[in-house]
């Protein structure tokens, strides 16, 4: 249902997922769903302002203590925070304290702001998942107390199997396609009770396996290429995100003609069906490793 909000600012909180990874841009920059989400309130509200604040590989804790104030300082009209998935899919993680920070920041943005916005984060199919999939839970779980706590909406992600698919992944296996951010975009947009577009969770067709050689070849280079990098930013105590700045740090009007209008692409494709559309980035961290 239409809700008319007239949404005059957005500042988005977060980590990897929010600043728009896998979602390259041809100069290599990322836009990502936020990006398209400010794109499409811009279009429908002249003076529109939007700030990004999220950095790639940002646990809570570094969330809390590195955007939530700025974000806070800014009174926008609407907040999204997402943050706590890169603590629950490390080998280690005291869940108490991942909900205390997220608890906090919470508490924090939702006075600030006319509306703050979490999210039940999607997960892709495979062992990653599998593994991790009971601390999900319990975050995505303690997240709808939050909401209900502090009046906030929440976006289901994880509820939407096409967002499992492996196809909406790029071949880091854990950041969504430009596909991907295109439907999450879609599914905040509706959530706020703006008119729908299309139907983001529509299954994607049947998909066409590829033949076990292939599949081993994708495996030793994502080992490779993602997976062994990841490894040494552990042992020598580094992050992706280690000196990186927001992409939008300060809470501007937001030009559609300069920024990148949202356009409904094809869905990526991973091993399972086709060549995957990869990222030129080897440091490229992966989500919940980085």
């Amino acid at each position: 249902m239409e809700m008319n909000a007239n949404y005059t600012s957005f500042v988005a909180v977060g980590d990897s997922f929010t600043e728009g990874m896998s979602d390259l841009l041809p100069d290599g920059s990322y836009r990502g769903w936020a990006d398209l989400l400010a794109t499409r309130l811009a279009a429908r509200t002249p003076g529109f302002r939007y700030a990004n604040l999220a950095v790639r590989g940002k646990l809570i804790g570094q969330i809390l203590d590195e955007q939530v104030d700025t974000a806070a300082a800014m009174a926008p009209d609407l907040v999204t925070l997402v943050g706590g998935l890169n603590d629950v899919l490390r080998p280690k993680c005291d869940m108490g304290r991942v909900r205390g920070l997220l608890e906090e920041a919470a508490a924090r943005l939702a006075p600030s702001c006319g509306q703050l916005v979490l999210m039940r984060s999607p997960g892709r199919n495979g062992p990653v998942l599998d593994r991790f999939r009971p601390r999900m839970e319990e975050l995505f779980g303690f997240v709808d107390e939050l909401a209900s706590r502090h009046g906030a909406l929440v976006v289901d992600l994880y509820g939407a199997p096409v967002l499992a698919d492996q196809r909406m992944w790029d071949v880091d296996r854990l950041h969504l396609t430009a596909e991907g951010h295109r439907r999450v975009a879609e599914a905040v947009w509706q959530t706020l009770g703006l008119a729908a577009e299309d139907d983001w969770r529509a299954d994607l067709p049947a998909a066409v396996p590829l033949p076990w050689p292939a599949r081993r070849t994708g495996d030793v280079r994502f080992a490779r290429q993602y997976l062994g990098p990841w490894i040494m930013r552990r042992l020598t105590g580094r992050s992706s995100g280690d000196g990186r700045a927001p992409k939008r740090p300060e809470l501007l009007p937001y030009d559609v003609t300069s920024g990148t209008p949202g356009v409904s692409g094809s869905p990526g494709t991973t091993e399972t069906a086709g060549a995957p559309r990869r990222s030129e980035d080897p440091e490229q961290p992966i989500r919940g490793l980085s």
